[in-house]
């Protein structure tokens, strides 16, 4: 397949290039346009520009990009995270929609975030969106897709957990702390946080690239969410050390303001419905597991 993908540098997507290359696949990377190479495809999302001809005719495109949430949400910031998301998705959207043979399938990233603040309700892909800036956002995300399904794309919305891999994203960020014995649950810790390791997620990507059935909203977590509490013991039990300092709710709100109540302290007990009624097999549906795995690859490159 000759697959364009945007977001190519990230964690996420440094790592599927790899293995989508390493598959037999073409892998062409929308890279930001800079004045470099003609004979590359590029975009400049916030100057409404994107040119896909170098990319020849396209199979798949699975969207990546976009702002890191993890910031303290200023109204500038704010924008910022829309902006990369939805405007930037309508424009890919509208660009695929003119080619003279659009990809057969478009993957594109969302997120928890659609669900909002749902306490201890199981959610899956039929469950309504909840409310607030990550809720609004991830449903005008999915919306900026539309051009692509009116020309008959096959969509499939990822809606991401918190993606686990010793080299990156989440785990990475908090593996200082914890090894210090200076981590700790957020809040009360009874929060529920989706996530999925970064193996099953490309494996998920791979699926719903070759499986013409697909499309639509999918979660894409494990099977098994675990609260904050859960979470934080999990991490300290794989590295054999404490973890006794929890932040108070007041004082995550205090540092990181609305990121803080909507992205740390809110909860999102999700199922993988849509996967596990395509028969899709997790290798890492415990955390347990993950953290072994992350840990042990982290010991043999220190």
């Amino acid at each position: 397949m000759n697959i364009l993908v945007t977001g190519a540098r990230g964690f996420i997507g440094s790592a599927l290039v790899s293995r989508l290359a390493n598959g037999g696949h073409r892998v062409v990377p929308l890279r930001r346009a800079t004045g470099g190479s003609e004979a590359e495809p590029t975009w400049n999302p916030p100057g409404g520009q994107v040119r896909l001809e170098p990319a020849g005719p396209l199979d798949a495109v699975v969207h990546l990009a976009g702002e890191n949430i993890a910031q303290r949400w200023t109204p500038t910031a704010m924008a910022r995270i829309r902006a990369s998301r939805v405007d930037a998705t309508r424009l890919l959207c509208e660009a695929l929609a003119r080619m003279p043979q659009p990809p057969r399938v478009l993957i594109c990233a969302s997120a928890t975030g659609f669900y909002g603040d749902r306490g201890q309700e199981v959610l899956d892909e039929r469950s309504a969106p909840g409310t607030g800036f990550l809720p609004e956002v991830c449903q005008a995300w999915e919306a900026a897709a539309d051009a692509a399904q009116q020309r008959s794309i096959r969509v499939v919305h990822l809606r991401l957990g918190i993606v686990l891999a010793r080299h990156g994203g989440a785990l990475a960020k908090m593996l200082p702390a914890f090894r210090f014995g200076l981590g700790g649950r957020l809040g009360a810790g009874r929060q529920f946080c989706s996530w999925i390791a970064l193996e099953d997620l490309l494996r998920v990507v791979e699926l719903a690239l070759q499986d013409d059935r697909l499309s639509g909203a999918m979660n894409a977590v494990s099977p098994e969410p675990v609260t904050n509490a859960g979470f934080t013991e999990a991490l300290a039990r794989a590295l054999g050390r404490p973890a006794v300092l929890p932040m108070p709710a007041f004082a995550v709100k205090l540092l990181f303001g609305e990121m803080g109540r909507e992205a740390l302290l809110a909860s999102a007990r999700m199922r993988p419905a849509r996967l596990l009624e395509s028969g899709f097999e997790f290798r890492f549906p415990q955390l347990d597991a993950v953290f072994k795995q992350a840990l042990d690859q982290s010991q043999q490159t220190t």
